[in-house]
């Protein structure tokens, strides 16, 4: 993922690692093995990143063999890794997330808001060529998995207002709710601010 350019680089994973290791420090209970590797390795087999997801995961389980894992360590691994990602809320087919898989969710959407997530959305919005805002076009709204993959009727503002926004809520840990308060006024602050200007009012 060395040439990644959608905002899910290396620099993002080390984020993560560094956040999930912080939010572990209050839950002395998760393995913190399975915590920072499946931290480390979440998004090398999600399907927005690569195009055969099968032979992604083939190959990170073999690596994790190769590195002395246990079979029960890979499928504890794995069950974060196939389960944590946002769309699989959408079409209903997560499993249930294990306290080491309720930490690496929340450090991944801690890094999907605040000021750093303000600038992903805007990489991840130019990569794909969308549009930054458009006041005719309202935020959706109970998206499918589908509906949310279709960057064609999205712009990166309401991807604030359809996603980012709403991730202060869905988080699992005391510690990572915490963290979200404030990177969430940070949002909303950047949003009025953005509108302000766009409305010529600042």
């Amino acid at each position: 993922m060395g040439d990644d350019e959608t905002g899910h680089g290396f620099d993002h994973i080390q984020r993560v690692v560094g956040l999930a290791d912080r939010i572990s420090q209050s839950y002395p209970a998760a393995d913190h093995l399975e915590t920072l590797t499946a931290a480390y390795l979440h998004d090398v087999i999600d399907e927005k990143l690569v195009t055969d997801t099968a032979a992604a995961s083939a190959e990170v389980k073999q690596f994790l063999v190769d590195q002395g894992f246990t079979t029960a360590q890979i499928t504890a691994i794995f069950l974060i890794m196939d389960n944590m990602s946002y769309h699989k809320t959408l079409d209903g087919t997560a499993k249930p997330l294990p306290l080491e898989g309720q930490i690496v969710q929340d450090a991944d959407r801690l890094d999907a808001i605040g000021a750093i997530g303000i600038a992903r959305a805007i990489y991840f919005g130019g990569h794909f060529g969308e549009k930054i805002y458009d006041p005719a076009v309202q935020p959706r709204t109970a998206m499918t998995h589908a509906e949310y993959r279709n960057l064609n009727h999205e712009t990166i503002i309401n991807h604030f207002y359809e996603k980012l926004l709403t991730l202060k809520d869905l988080m699992n840990t005391a510690a990572a709710k915490q963290i979200a308060e404030h990177r969430q006024q940070v949002m909303l602050d950047y949003l009025a601010e953005y509108k302000a200007e766009w409305n010529a009012e600042a």
